[in-house]
């Protein structure tokens, strides 16, 4: 969908003529059907006039043609502005051009990401120059008319507004103003020559229908890329009943339309191989042109396993494949031939940032798919909005007319192989009652340790293994250290001991990155992902009194979001509260203590849970 296109002789005239702004705004809300804000407005106004003044070249021709507010695939984002063309050998192309009114921004230490004053505040946003590149990647990577025509994508960047770059511009940020270069305020003329460079013959073949019409489909050169990728990545190797069930899938996803639709629940506790065979479906289905997407509601599955499918830690076009729970508010019935949903049991109803866009993430990931498939495991439920469940996909599976299927995935295949080890932790913390009350029998690596300087000492030792060891607590920390990068997080002054959390510079790849075995991760950077060992400190929000778990949530950082809401449902229903309460803590240290495949170490901070632990475990090494 594209708001405004018209000619560049016919743009220049409207821009001069002081109509352009109110011209986009008339399109925009007969095509979208719904109107916009008086900023937005009056940011075309603005946009606009630069733009007039970087086309003013009597060498950029009169019947190239200007496409303003384009729809890009699959997402909801929108291309600012677009020059379509051909190049000297009358090739079709495009340029894209990514507009900012920002007057100034300061660099970070994240890789593709700035500081800049926006929506009210000075906000973390993408580098206008990796906004660019990626829109073209999406373009190339998911269009089929780009890849069949052979249309020639370029990016850029223009900061009409800012008189000093140079924050932006720094060597850190080189892989992307080499991709799609970024221009400021006294570059018009230089952003001028740049689109000569690629745009020296006008329209004829109106590049962006092409595009606009062409095929939603991975590219063949995406495809063959993501078929190399997985290809030999020992990671993603499936065992026994994990290719079981993925050919079921694939089987359902090949004979899935939409006038027969199939939702699949495939249930599985902790290292049973959920991820393996989302993975391995993504990637094949990629590979064979399907349109599939991995979705996860925690960015830190989706950041770490692109990173591994594609080798390198740096943005890159595979993170396409991977996207939020929260994509498909708007998404078209039937868009996509399958959508794959890893710890399906963190949807949440609401998406966005304040919870108020979108009816309910379930709902809205089957109506987007002819086949949607949720990976299941209803003990790992960790937050108050958490509604994953077999029951609310069924229902709604039911409301939009599709075939349900139920899948299962029991073998252990981490843990050493055994479920006796969940069995043991679900008895261990209360959880429920179980005939596993020691671990005499596994080969499993499960220690108390004495204090917080031991756990990390056993860690920080088995990390020099494979880097593959890490420390996790529960959230009852303040996060001081993302304001104060000098602060410390986790203090135990009696143990001269201190630790930060995960350091934001290291995003949601804190599991992966080989400096972090000196951090401390949360429930939220660490589920769905796996180490060989892990440490795991406790809280005082889980405590042993009289031999009886008590749970204290109020013990809980008020920073932790996830049991956010809990004191209103106390009020009007202690009961139903204090279940809650229960369930939710006791599910996240289930879950941080079935993180390593190998061994887990645990501490905890209250003392008289620290000696009632010891008298509960056989200490096995």
């Amino acid at each position: 969908m594209i708001v405004y296109q018209e000619n560049k002789e016919t743009f220049m005239r409207q821009v001069r003529e002081s109509q352009i702004e109110y011209i986009i705004h008339d399109n925009f809300k007969r095509n979208l059907g719904r109107d916009t804000n008086k900023n937005e407005v009056d940011s075309w106004k603005n946009s606009m006039q630069y733009m007039r003044n970087v086309l003013d070249d009597a060498d950029i021709p009169n019947d190239a043609k200007i496409s303003i507010e384009c729809q890009v695939p699959n997402t909801s984002k929108r291309i600012d502005f677009i020059i379509t063309g051909q190049t000297d050998t009358h090739q079709d192309c495009a340029v894209i051009v990514e507009l900012k009114q920002w007057s100034e921004a300061t660099a970070t230490n994240l890789d593709g990401v700035v500081k800049t004053y926006v929506g009210g505040a000075v906000r973390e946003v993408s580098h206008p120059s990796y906004q660019a590149w990626s829109y073209a990647a999406l373009l190339q990577g998911f269009n089929a008319a780009v890849e069949d025509q052979q249309i020639k994508l370029q990016a850029c960047a223009f900061l009409h507004n800012c008189a000093d770059p140079s924050p932006l511009t720094s060597p850190f940020y080189a892989e992307y103003l080499q991709k799609a270069p970024l221009f400021a305020k006294s570059d018009v003329l230089r952003l001028s020559e740049f689109i000569k460079q690629h745009v020296k013959y006008g329209d004829a073949r109106n590049v962006m229908y092409q595009i606009e019409h062409g095929e939603i489909r991975p590219s063949k050169g995406l495809a063959d890329a993501i078929a190399k990728m997985i290809e030999g990545n020992d990671e993603f190797v499936m065992i026994d009943e994990q290719k079981v069930v993925y050919e079921q899938i694939w089987n359902l996803v090949e004979h899935s339309s939409p006038s027969s639709k199939n939702v699949v629940i495939v249930r599985g506790g902790p290292g049973t191989g959920k991820s393996v065979v989302a993975i391995q479906l993504t990637a094949r289905l990629t590979a064979k042109q399907k349109m599939v997407q991995y979705v996860s509601k925690n960015s830190a599955p989706r950041d770490v396993y692109a990173s591994k499918l594609s080798g390198i830690r740096t943005k890159s076009w595979v993170n396409n494949l991977f996207k939020g729970s929260g994509t498909y508010i708007s998404a078209e019935r039937n868009q996509y031939d399958a959508l794959l949903v890893d710890e399906a049991h963190r949807l949440n109803e609401k998406s966005g940032m304040f919870s108020n866009l979108g009816e309910n993430q379930i709902k809205e990931i089957i109506n987007a798919a002819r086949c949607s498939v949720f990976f299941l495991d209803e003990d790992q439920r960790v937050t108050m909005k958490d509604i994953g469940s077999d029951a609310e996909i069924a229902m709604w599976a039911a409301h939009a007319g599709a075939t349900l299927h139920r899948l299962e995935l029991t073998s252990q295949f981490r843990c050493n192989g055994s479920d006796g080890y969940m069995a043991y932790l679900d008895q261990l913390l209360g959880i429920r009652q179980t005939a596993n009350t020691n671990l005499s029998d596994l080969n499993y690596d499960f220690q108390i340790c004495d204090s917080p300087n031991a756990l990390y000492e056993k860690v920080k030792e088995k990390n020099l293994i494979r880097n593959r060891a890490r420390m996790v607590a529960g959230y009852c920390w303040p996060w001081n250290s993302k304001t104060d990068r000098k602060a410390n997080d986790i203090v135990f002054p009696e143990h001269n001991f201190a630790k930060q959390w995960n350091l934001t510079q290291d995003g949601m790849l804190w599991i992966i990155s080989p400096a972090s075995v000196e951090q401390i991760g949360c429930i939220h950077t660490c589920q769905g992902l796996e180490v060989d060992y892990i440490g795991v400190i406790m809280g005082p929000d889980l405590v042993i009194r009289n031999g009886q778990w008590i749970c204290q949530p109020q013990s809980r950082a008020s920073s932790d979001k996830s049991i956010h809401g809990l004191k209103s449902l106390l009020k009007t229903n202690p009961e139903r509260g204090h279940q809650m309460a229960e369930l939710i803590i006791k599910n996240t240290y289930r879950t941080l203590m079935t993180r390593g495949m190998k061994g887990c170490y645990v501490w905890s901070s209250d003392e008289e849970t620290l000696e009632w632990m010891r008298g509960q475990v056989q200490t096995i090494v």
